[in-house]
């Protein structure tokens, strides 16, 4: 028997048909689906200062990913920065498929729930087509993350792209995922 993640048999089993419902589409190819999620660290100042850093930074992405992740470049100069252009100043990386199932379970079952005075993300991220993002804090809210070994805390942001054609339709399929949007009370 072969392993399916436990969000990507949710989505085929219970997501569409609840959306379709909802929605009233007239077949399941226009219920709207996750395509990837991409994780973006900015470094800044500590990259440009030490590569070391752009090394830890890729170490941890790739840990917490479960994928390797590449350094961002600079495409152009910035003096005021002394930034040139064609060096590393972050860390990103993009989940499809299995391994997008897979992050998105730990971050939801156990990664948000570790957030300090956590009282619910907030429903603004949205683009207007369909593309949720948001801000982390702090990178030791994931398990994979030894707290020891962090030298610095750094943020990240994650986008979720999905394939609906507006905000409303992609909220609906992040809360049937089961992500915990505030109340808008």
């Amino acid at each position: 028997m072969e392993y399916v993640p436990r969000l990507r048999k949710k989505y085929k089993e219970e997501i569409v048909s609840a959306l379709t419902s909802e929605y009233q589409y007239k077949t399941i190819m226009q219920v709207p689906k996750l395509l990837k999620i991409s994780l973006n660290q900015g470094l800044g100042k500590l990259a440009l200062a030490d590569r070391k850093v752009i090394d830890k930074g890729i170490e941890e992405m790739s840990v917490i990913a479960g994928q390797k992740a590449v350094a961002t470049i600079s495409r152009k100069d910035i003096s005021n920065f002394k930034l040139r252009k064609g060096m590393p100043v972050g860390v990103r990386v993009t989940l499809r498929g299995d391994r997008m199932y897979e992050f998105l379970d730990r971050l939801i079952a156990t990664a948000i729930p570790r957030i300090r005075d956590f009282r619910g993300i907030d429903v603004k991220g949205f683009d207007g087509r369909g593309n949720y993002t948001f801000g982390i804090q702090e990178q030791i809210i994931f398990p994979e993350i030894d707290i020891d070994k962090i030298n610095n805390m750094n943020g990240m942001d994650i986008t979720f792209v999905t394939s609906a054609k507006t905000d409303k339709e992609a909220l609906s399929l992040l809360k049937a995922f089961g992500f915990p949007f505030k109340n808008n009370n």
